[in-house]
């Protein structure tokens, strides 16, 4: 298969396994993995038994209890699921040894572009001057940073495969002291891991808009290879929210790109300016389905009736929300948000940074997270978690349907040793335990 002109954005429409995009995990205890390099290199068709796929919910007086799983034989042609039947034990095929099989997970908010990750430790520094004092802090860094960022964007792509992720929605800094270099080397990453990671890119101006001017790199940005025009704080940073979300808007709407904006503001600014965008989208309506708030932390700290309010705004607006579940006394109301069929969406953020000295790299412990944060404890919502991971991509419909995965659909995949998605996102520290010792990827 002649894979040479699949663009990043294109990865998960049209992986092909044998060349990018099967994520696995090795036994827990053994780091012997289910596939290897000489399996299936070269390969467009493979084969694959002992399979294990859910299907369907087990009930007790009404109630769900348990998650029904069976093997199954699988073929793969072409980056496609082509065939689906009952195991066969004995066939030639590769051995999935009883793995779970599930849709490949997604990173929808991290920056590949600045980490410390895979380079000499360096812990955080002392903040001071809230945002704008880190703004100037990466001022100074940034060009340091820069010097060897396309190999450790390449560490962490390789961290992020490792937790079973194969495709992730970075930011890169677009601002007068990264200019367009950032974009560029990460750029440089991607192409060099395409073969088993894809990725969309935003173009983020960390330094405000207006506050540094990042105004001529934006517009540049805009016509190169990225997919989203991103933003941070309009009122703390530009002190100007409408201006800063015309201008993004416009850019948006001149260049055919989708909208990510990063809004830790939790006072009425924030309010005013999720208010704001949500006018401008509905006012253009190509926009929907396209636009993001990251963060968004003002919306934990709404009263019940206002978040019900904006939730059902938003769902109208079809902006999703990107959330890294923060904790603490910050609660965020995603079940609220999912009541409203706003689309929530989760990623690491930073990992091992000047803005943060932990991260793991995983998905899957955001959607335990969320599920501890949130109660949900039983096995229907356990198995409703999993789409945090995913990118809202479940094995089964709430009724227990199965509706993954069906002949014709994309090989992006990721395999667990767990008996189900909804053990899979409980167990976390075992699940955990299996991924971190790494994946075969090719």
């Amino acid at each position: 298969m002649n894979t040479s002109n699949i663009s990043r954005k294109d990865f998960l429409k049209n992986s092909a396994l044998a060349m990018a995009g099967l994520a696995l995990t090795p036994t827990m205890m053994s780091a012997t993995p289910i596939f290897n390099d000489k399996d299936i290199s070269g390969k467009e068709k493979l084969a694959l038994k002992n399979v294990r796929l859910e299907t369907g919910f087990e009930y007790e007086e009404g109630e769900i209890i348990a998650t029904k799983t069976d093997l199954f034989y699988i073929e793969i042609e072409n980056g496609k699921i082509t065939k689906i039947s009952p195991n066969q034990p004995n066939a030639k095929a590769i051995d999935a040894k009883g793995f779970l099989m599930l849709p490949a997970f997604k990173d929808m908010h991290i920056h590949l572009d600045k980490t410390f990750y895979g380079d000499k430790w360096q812990a955080v520094r002392k903040r001071t001057g809230g945002v704008k004092g880190m703004i100037a802090l990466e001022q100074k860094m940034m060009p340091e940073l820069l010097k060897n960022s396309t190999f450790k964007a390449e560490k962490m792509i390789e961290l992020l495969h490792s937790k079973g992720t194969s495709f992730a929605r970075s930011h890169v800094n677009i601002e007068p002291t990264s200019q367009l270099h950032s974009l560029k080397n990460v750029q440089k990453a991607l192409d060099n891991k395409k073969k088993t990671f894809g990725a969309e890119l935003v173009a983020f101006p960390q330094h405000g808009v207006f506050y540094t001017d990042s105004v001529p790199y934006l517009k540049e940005a805009a016509k190169m290879d990225i997919d989203f025009i991103g933003g941070v704080d309009p009122f703390t940073i530009d002190g100007a929210i409408e201006k800063t979300i015309d201008f993004t808007v416009q850019l948006a709407l001149d260049n055919k790109k989708g909208i990510d904006i990063h809004l830790h503001e939790s006072g009425d600014s924030g309010l005013k300016t999720v208010e704001y965008l949500i006018e401008k989208v509905n006012e253009n309506p190509s926009l929907k389905g396209k636009t993001y708030l990251s963060h968004c932390f003002v919306l934990g700290k709404l009263d019940k009736t206002k978040q019900e309010e904006i939730a059902e705004k938003l769902g109208h607006a079809e902006i999703g929300i990107v959330s890294t579940i923060p904790f603490g006394s910050l609660i965020m109301p995603i079940p609220t948000l999912y009541k409203y069929n706003v689309k929530v969406l989760t990623g690491n953020d930073s990992i091992v940074d000047h803005w943060n000295t932990f991260g793991t790299g995983s998905v899957l412990q955001k959607a335990n997270l969320m599920a501890q944060l949130y109660g949900q404890s039983t096995e229907f919502l356990l198995s409703r978690s999993l789409r945090l991971a995913t990118g809202n991509v479940l094995p089964l419909d709430d009724k227990g349907n199965q509706q993954w995965p069906k002949v014709g659909d994309n090989a992006d995949l990721a395999f667990l040793n767990a008996s189900c998605s909804a053990e899979a996102v409980s167990r976390i520290s075992n699940v955990e335990s299996l991924i971190h010792q790494g994946s075969v990827v090719f």
